[in-house]
């Protein structure tokens, strides 16, 4: 059976450049590929013919051969003895991984650091850090400048980032030629492992500064002021950009992350920008009524009126004593939540004042007198 026209094979007209070519194969071998064409039997062989015309369109001296001769240009020797597209390490399968690899860096060499001719000498960047920093309750509220030491890895002065003595720039790795990456035939596919000479980066050092090993930096703590808004609560982060690990061989550098944990506080509990504060009060007072003075996270003092009669679990608002927003936004409320306090240690005349106390206050106790009177109808109608 004849050969297709190779133009054909590939749906491309005679005079197409190498970026139709290649946009035309990538699109065949997607519609062919064996794997997506389980029931066409003749899927398998379409794709080998495409593999095939690739193969020859993409060389430039290939092509010019098959312009002028067409297939007898690799027949009978007119191509240059096995210079053809079933010449080499068993014939189609070569072909087949050299133009699948041609593709998979058309596709993927972005995000693997470049295509074939793109070299991958850039130096990597510095790590993030992260650094954790407990603060007060109230310098929350207040907010606060801070000075922390953080060890990380800094710049090399000896060498400049370098990582060569003397400043020295460094050479191009031999192995992968700067791309940072080798690669390896394995059956149809072309395998790309990171360079084991330049661990990827592209480029070596012969004679590395004997102050960072040829790293380009050196272990250091560093003393940063850092500015703490007001209204930062556990889990705010800060970034300080450019403040992380430096960079290998003068790669740029890392950001340094800054999680903020609160501290509990004795008094006040937090929830958002609001406050809660438990205040205990006398039993005289919440029976009677009147005045206390309650602590606010300023520093100051609020009066606040109990009202005749106050139980247990009563709350009460000062509105705008809260945290305030994180980067604006107003500020929270405080809320005082009542404890109704016991007396305990009774002197005789005490439990003698209760006593007679009791025997007054028979109509004094709504709360009681409801639950009992639920009580009794639950007994009766568990006798029914």
């Amino acid at each position: 059976m004849a050969k297709r026209d190779y133009y054909d094979v590939l749906g491309i007209a005679r005079g197409a450049d190498a970026d139709e070519i290649k946009k035309a194969y990538r699109k065949k071998a997607k519609e062919l590929h064996p794997d997506r064409n389980a029931d066409n039997p003749d899927a398998e062989a379409q794709f080998k013919e495409a593999n095939e015309a690739y193969e020859v369109l993409k060389d430039a001296d290939k092509k010019a051969a098959y312009d002028r001769f067409g297939h007898a240009a690799f027949e009978g020797g007119m191509g240059g003895g096995g210079g053809g597209p079933r010449g080499g390490m068993g014939g189609g399968q070569a072909d087949f991984a050299s133009a699948f690899s041609d593709v998979f860096d058309d596709l993927f060499g972005d995000f693997m650091g470049g295509g074939r001719g793109g070299a991958r000498q850039r130096a990597a960047r510095g790590s993030d850090l992260r650094y954790n920093l407990r603060v007060t309750l109230e310098e929350a509220y207040n907010g606060l400048q801070k000075t922390i030491s953080v060890p990380t890895s800094v710049q090399c002065g000896a060498c400049d980032g370098t990582g060569a003595e003397g400043g020295a720039e460094p050479t191009t790795c031999p192995t992968c030629s700067g791309m940072g990456k080798v690669r390896a035939q394995q059956g149809f596919f072309t395998v790309e492992r990171t360079c084991p000479t330049c661990s990827g980066l592209g480029q070596i050092i012969k004679n590395p500064c004997n102050a960072c090993g040829g790293q380009g930096r050196v272990e250091k703590d560093r003393a940063l002021s850092v500015n703490i808004p007001a209204g930062v609560e556990t889990g705010t982060r800060i970034r300080l950009a450019g403040e992380g690990e430096a960079g290998m061989r003068g790669g740029p550098t890392g950001d340094l992350y800054i999680f903020i944990e609160v501290a509990q506080h004795e008094l006040f509990e937090r929830d958002g920008v609001n406050l809660f504060c438990r205040v205990p009060v006398s039993m005289t007072t919440a029976a009677l009524g009147g005045d206390i003075e309650v602590p606010t996270i300023d520093g100051g003092r609020s009066r606040v009126k109990i009202p005749q009669g106050s139980q247990t679990g009563r709350q009460m608002r000062l509105r705008g004593k809260g945290m305030p927003a994180l980067r604006g936004g107003g500020t929270g409320d405080m809320f005082i939540e009542l404890a109704v306090e016991t007396p305990v240690n009774l002197t005789s005349k005490q439990k003698d004042l209760l006593r007679e106390f009791e025997k007054l206050s028979e109509d004094n106790n709504p709360e009681s007198k409801s639950f009992f009177s639920s009580v009794k109808s639950f007994w009766d109608g568990m006798k029914g």
